[in-house]
């Protein structure tokens, strides 16, 4: 469809588009704890669920402070796998949501788990986790968001689709909004044309069904 017949279509309608607010960074790469290579260097394909995952964390205002928000995408269909949410940026944030993302993926052995190289990632508990897990871990450059473009992505689509016109009060609020958001409306029904104009979820246990039969 042209979109001089959208422009005319929206404006016969009185609609107009959402604009994405900007939001600060909330990585602190500042710090003297290793940081590891780059291993996934922009390639956001991933045919196999637990090939490729991208993690990294946010905030949404309510009236009682903010809420931090970390969350685990598999690049296999760009379906949520894990979340967290929490009143800190914290160390233990990132490792409650890589906890979820294994609990929700049948095998992460050998999967390539990239991040930002913020202090949270960098720890030595989260990397402790990340290679108990049999995970490899790799981090952006720093100061480069494109090295992980598919969650920055995510975060922009969170906050334009569903929580930019909402005002929160508690952070409970924004907790359960941002639960259905995620794991009733995202990997469930809202389509991507990227894998066929299907859903995160069907795109994903139909890879899964797959590798099964295989």
């Amino acid at each position: 469809m042209n979109h001089k017949r959208v422009e005319r279509i929206m404006r016969e309608n009185y609609l107009r588009a959402k604009a994405r607010r900007k939001f600060k960074a909330t990585t602190y790469s500042d710090h003297d704890l290793p940081v590891n290579e780059n291993l996934l260097d922009r390639d956001f394909a991933a045919e196999h669920p637990g090939e490729k995952m991208v993690s990294d964390i946010t905030y949404i205002p309510t009236d009682e402070g903010w809420l931090y928000l970390s969350g685990v995408m598999d690049l296999c269909g760009r379906k949520m796998v894990g979340v967290a949410m929490g009143i800190r940026m914290t160390k233990q944030l990132v490792m409650d949501a890589l906890q979820d993302a294994i609990n929700h993926t049948n095998n992460v052995e050998g999967c390539i788990l990239h991040s930002d190289r913020g202090s949270q990632y960098c720890s030595k508990a989260y990397q402790q986790m990340v290679s108990q897990n049999h995970l490899i871990s790799s981090m952006s450059r720093k100061g480069n968001c494109w090295d992980n473009a598919p969650m920055e992505s995510f975060w922009g689509t969170l906050k334009q689709e569903w929580l930019n016109d909402r005002h929160f009060r508690t952070r409970d609020e924004a907790k359960t909004a941002i639960f259905e958001y995620i794991w009733i409306f995202y990997n469930r029904k809202r389509i991507h044309s990227s894998i066929g104009y299907t859903t995160p979820e069907k795109y994903y246990a139909a890879r899964l069904v797959r590798e099964s039969a295989a």
